[in-house]
């Protein structure tokens, strides 16, 4: 995983060198071109870039075996734990008596709860689930997944944050923990926030875009084994809609959940606009979520001279594409927040019309790049941050 960031750092350096030179004013050896450079690598890379985050998952799953397992898919869940949304109490009384447990119930918005149930015992996680949609069918119901970050961070930032007293946009932010000034900051996976580069990187570059920006921060990580599970995704988008934030960035991916799926739908119905990084499993990978769910805007990264970071994913699911090169972090996660500030800064609260408005007028602004029209690439084109 460290060798195939290494190796795209080493790109973006080759690019930078001509410059360089010229600043020095001395002679430095030649270098090949970097579309030379990404033409003899593309094909060495894109197998890698898709091995990156498997690589991560293996190694979370081998460090982690007591809280964490592999799904049929191979993708990371929590372990002996199942998400159930819509149950009514009909439902729980008949999971109660096939062993489940109830863990905990979260309201998700005003006519939904989310429950979290502990499988029965001596039941794997996979059959309990089975058993659970046997049993009971009338419900949404997954595992608990995992969400990785989707990029990489090599610093913490220096940024100033004006914070609750701030007149500019409210903006939600789902990722790690923030070390900044922001409005308000929850934690969803341990008893405090957490603060990582990721998050607090993500947070910088919303305040970029949107000065004054009011970033309503939830740490759905907080340096646990399981953190980025699905369950505190979904209770984190639940506390950002009782906030009233209408626009809400996720730089995460992961797999398809039924669950947050579902949460999510509910919550673009309703007029929110959740953003979310496409990822960087490079162009040939399988659709990453929660950017590729129907209604959610996906964002792609492109290099200061505004090509597509060869580790981006591609297909229907990118709507816009941004900056994701600054200065030493770098990743699809570092665009999606310029474009969740630029629509912020259009819709205050929740409202389908408005929400719909607001996201067809930056298919208009945005600059066109690649193929004439929407394309898989960048998707409707460039939004360029201020």
């Amino acid at each position: 995983m460290k060798r195939a960031f290494a190796l795209l750092f080493l790109i973006s350096a080759l690019a930078a060198a001509p410059a360089a030179r010229a600043q020095l004013g001395v002679p430095l050896p030649e270098v090949p071109a970097v579309g030379e450079v990404l033409g003899r690598t593309r094909d060495t890379l894109e197998r890698p870039l898709q091995d990156v985050r498997r690589l991560q998952i293996r190694d979370l799953l081998r460090t982690h075996r007591r809280e964490l397992e592999a799904d049929p898919a191979g993708q990371p869940i929590v372990r002996s734990q199942i998400l159930a949304l819509g149950m009514s109490n009909t439902a729980l009384e008949a999971a109660r008596a096939q062993g489940f447990e109830i863990v905990r119930t979260d309201p998700i918005d005003e006519a939904t709860s989310m429950v979290t149930l502990r499988t029965p015992q001596g039941m794997s996680t996979r059959r309990a689930l089975r058993r659970l949609r046997e049993t009971v069918p009338n419900g949404t119901y997954d595992f608990d997944h995992l969400h990785l970050e989707s990029g990489a961070a090599l610093t913490l930032p220096t940024f100033a944050q004006s914070g609750a007293a701030s007149a500019g946009p409210r903006v939600g932010l789902i990722d790690s923990g923030v070390g900044a000034n922001v409005a308000a900051q929850r934690a969803f996976a341990s008893n405090a926030p957490v603060v990582g580069p990721h998050g607090t990187n993500v947070a910088a570059l919303i305040s970029s875009a949107a000065p004054g920006a009011r970033i309503y921060a939830a740490d759905i990580f907080g340096g646990a084994p399981t953190g980025g599970a699905s369950s505190a995704l979904a209770r984190a988008l639940g506390w950002l809609a009782q906030e009233n934030v209408a626009v809400i960035n996720v730089s995460l991916v992961g797999p398809r959940n039924r669950v947050v799926e579902a949460v999510i739908a509910r919550m673009v119905a309703r007029g929110f606009i959740i953003v979310a990084a496409v990822g960087n499993d490079g162009p040939a990978a399988a659709p990453l979520f929660p950017a590729s769910y129907e209604g959610v805007v996906g964002v792609t990264g492109v290099d200061a001279r505004d090509r597509v970071l060869i580790e981006a994913g591609r297909g229907a699911q990118v709507d816009f594409a941004a900056l994701g090169v600054h200065g030493r972090t770098r990743g699809t996660s570092y665009a999606a927040p310029i474009i969740a500030a630029r629509l912020a800064t259009q819709l205050a609260a929740p409202n389908v019309t408005n929400a719909q408005n607001v996201v067809n007028a930056m298919r208009t602004q945005a600059r066109d790049l690649g193929a004439r029209g929407r394309d898989d690439v960048y998707g409707y084109g460039l939004i360029a941050a201020p």
